[in-house]
């Protein structure tokens, strides 16, 4: 871990997490980088942290939340499409508008690509990122995450269609 990157701690979801995701799941202006497009309702979230499992191979995803050093969340991050036979995995991160530019984007993903090595033994991560999403495609760069694909149309925003770029990274020891 980078010691100049903000401390953070990555936990389970909990009941007392449901208004922070309700409020994430269902902000529009963030449906746009990713493949959500239909509010949630309280119930569905409520049901969905009541029934996850924490098992990434039962659920083939994980949610996790994102605390800083003096236990305020500062977002969520997300492992999904979970692919054991092939040993990879998609990432989803939000960080709340209030704790963004401040380092922990970069200190969360450090965090989880150890975990993701080291105890889930991926091989590789992979990001779908809008095109025109600069701040995120610098993100992952600065990562070691390279462009492996442009995709075409590939997100819809309820008007138009919009170009994605494809990022992987490929783990190895001593990451």
């Amino acid at each position: 871990m980078n010691k100049d990157l903000p401390a953070i701690r990555l936990r389970a979801l909990e009941p007392e997490d449901l208004d922070l995701l309700y409020r994430i799941e269902n902000d529009r202006s963030l449906w746009n980088v990713g493949t959500t497009n239909v509010p949630y309702s309280r119930y569905t979230l409520h049901d969905y942290i009541a029934h996850a499992s924490g098992d990434i191979y039962i659920d083939r995803q994980v949610r996790l939340i994102i605390e800083n050093a003096e236990g305020m969340t500062v977002g969520i991050v997300d492992i999904v499409d979970f692919d054991p036979k092939h040993q990879r995995a998609e990432l989803g991160l939000v960080i709340e508008q209030s704790y963004r530019h401040q380092g922990y984007a970069l200190a969360t993903l450090d965090e989880l690509t150890d975990y993701a090595l080291h105890q889930l033994h991926l091989h590789q991560l992979y990001v779908c990122i809008a095109a025109d999403n600069t701040p995120a495609l610098t993100l992952f760069r600065k990562l070691g995450y390279l462009e492996s694909a442009a995709l075409k149309d590939w997100l819809f925003d309820g008007t138009a269609y919009h170009d994605a770029v494809l990022m992987q990274k490929i783990l190895s020891p001593g990451a």
